[in-house]
C-alpha cells in the first residue's frame, strides 16, 4: 500500500526515542509498502543531507520543512493570543500544509500515518484515512512539569497551556480514523477522555540496534543513567539521581561511580563532575556510544516520575544485559515483573536501597539480567511491532472499503 507518513522530526539519526521508533518502523514497513515521508527539521546542512539520503533507502520520497527556533516572541505571542497550545504553535507551518495538499492532489495514497497529534493540524481536509500514532500522552507530561515547577508566578499561565493541550490532543484522537498508543496506561487515558474510542496498542521495542550484544553479565559498580536531555522526564530523573539517589548508594558502596550519559546534557549537571560522577556527553548521532555505555555499565538506575510512553532505555538496557532499577511510572506498560526481571521502587530511598541490594548479590544480579534478556528477545523486536502496525493499516482499509 502507499503510505504518506508525517513526523515532527527527521527520523534519522535514530538517537532519541521518537526517532528510534519512527526509523525502525519505516525500515521494516518499507519492505512491503511504499512510504512517502514528510518531516520537520531544525536546519538543513551537509549532515542533514546525509541523513535524508539514508532515509531515501527506505522511502520513495523524503520532504522536509524547517521548523525554526522554539523560544521566539512570535511563538509565545501566538500561544498567548490563540486557542492553540505552545506545542502546536512551535510547529506552525502553512508551507507544510500546502505541500501535503499538493502531494495528496498529485498522488493516490491508501492512508496517512501521523506520528504524534501535533502534526495533525497541517493535514488538509481529505478522504484518505488518517491513523494517529501517539508516542505519549503529551498533556500528562506537561501537567507533571507544571505540578513540579518551582516558579509559582508562571503556574497559572502554564496551567492554561496544559488545558489547551488537553483539548486539542483529545480533539485529534476523535478526528483520526484510528488511534494507537504505546502502552495500556496511555490507552486507558485516551478511552477515559473519549468513551468508545478504539485504541490499538503498538508498543516500542529495543531502543538501539545494538551490535555485538553481550552474552554474559558485565557486573560492576557503575551506576548508569542514559537519556536525551531535551526531554524533561530525563533531566528531572538525572537531577534526582545525582542529588537524592546516588549519595545513598555511594555511602553503602564506596567504590561505586555514577555515569550520566546521553545527548544534550544540561550544563548544570557538568558542574557535578568528579572522579565519582562521570559526564558522558554523546553527540546526537552517536548510537555506538549509547550501546557501548549500556554494554559496560553495572546497573541502569532510572528515577523517572514524568508520565507517558514506554521507556526505550529500559528495553535497550535489558537487551544489553544491564539490570534496571526504576519507578512504577517508568516500568508501566512493560512486560517485566518486579523482583524477577526488574526492580521497582517509589522513592529515591527505595531506588538506592534496591540498587545496593542488587550490587551486593551477584546471584540476584545474574537472575534479573537473564530473565529481562529473555523477555526482550521474545516480545520486543521492531519486526513484530511493525507487523502489528501493518495489521492496523489493513483493518482500517478493510473498513473503509466496506
Amino acid at each position: 500500500m502507499k503510505i504518506l507518513m508525517l513526523t515532527p522530526y527527521l527520523p534519522y539519526p535514530a538517537t532519541d526515542g521518537g526517532q528510534i521508533r519512527s526509523f525502525n518502523l519505516i525500515k521494516h514497513l518499507s519492505k512491503k509498502h511504499e512510504i512517502t515521508l514528510y518531516s520537520y527539521i531544525r536546519f538543513r546542512d551537509k549532515n542533514q543531507e546525509k541523513d535524508i539520503q539514508v532515509l531515501k533507502k527506505y522511502c520513495r520520497k523524503v520532504e522536509v520543512v524547517n521548523r525554526g527556533k522554539t523560544w521566539t516572541l512570535s511563538n509565545i505571542l501566538r500561544t498567548g493570543f490563540s486557542l492553540y497550545p505552545f506545542l502546536i504553535s512551535i510547529y506552525r507551518s502553512p508551507l507544510l500544509r500546502e505541500k501535503i495538499r499538493k502531494e495528496l492532489a498529485s498522488e493516490q495514497y491508501d492512508l496517512i500515518h501521523a506520528e504524534t497529534f501535533y502534526v495533525m493540524p497541517y493535514i488538509p481536509k481529505t478522504s484518505v484515512p488518517v491513523i494517529l500514532v501517539e508516542q505519549t500522552i503529551n498533556y500528562k507530561v506537561f501537567e507533571h512539569y507544571v505540578m513540579t515547577n518551582k516558579w509559582l508566578i508562571l503556574k497559572p499561565l502554564l496551567w492554561i497551556d496544559v488545558q489547551k493541550l488537553k483539548f486539542w490532543e483529545t480533539y485529534y484522537w476523535k478526528k483520526a480514523v484510528r488511534v494507537t498508543a504505546v502502552s495500556d496506561a496511555d490507552a486507558a487515558v485516551m478511552k477515559a477522555h473519549v468513551p468508545g474510542l478504539k485504541v490499538q496498542i503498538i508498543a516500542n521495542a529495543i531502543g538501539q540496534d545494538f551490535e555485538n550484544l553481550p552474552t554474559t553479565t558485565h557486573y560492576n559498580h557503575d551506576i548508569l543513567f542514559m537519556g536525551n536531555y531535551k526531554w524533561m522526564q530525563n533531566w528531572e530523573a538525572a537531577e534526582v539521581l545525582i542529588k537524592d539517589v546516588f549519595p545513598l548508594i555511594k555511602k553503602a558502596i564506596p567504590d561505586s561511580r555514577l555515569i550520566i550519559a546521553g545527548q544534550f546534557i544540561r550544563k548544570e549537571f557538568k558542574g557535578y563532575e568528579s572522579k565519582d560522577l562521570v559526564i558522558n556527553d554523546l553527540k546526537p548521532d552517536d548510537g555506538p556510544g549509547v550501546a557501548r555505555a549500556m554494554r559496560t555499565g553495572g546497573v541502569l538506575v532510572a528515577p523517572i516520575y514524568g508520565p507517558g510512553g514506554t521507556r526505550l532505555k529500559i528495553l535497550g538496557a535489558a537487551a544489553a544485559m544491564l539490570p534496571v532499577v526504576t519507578t512504577p511510572t517508568a516500568a508501566s506498560g512493560l512486560s517485566f515483573r518486579n523482583g524477577e526481571s526488574i526492580l521497582i521502587g517509589k522513592t529515591p530511598a527505595d531506588l538506592a536501597r534496591l540498587t545496593t541490594e542488587l550490587l551486593r548479590s551477584k546471584d540476584a544480579y545474574r537472575k534479573i539480567v537473564m530473565r529481562a534478556k529473555k523477555i526482550v528477545e521474545q516480545k520486543y523486536s521492531w519486526e513484530s511491532v511493525a507487523k502489528k502496525l501493518e495489521t492496523v493499516y489493513k483493518d482500517v482499509l478493510r473498513i473503509q472499503k466496506g
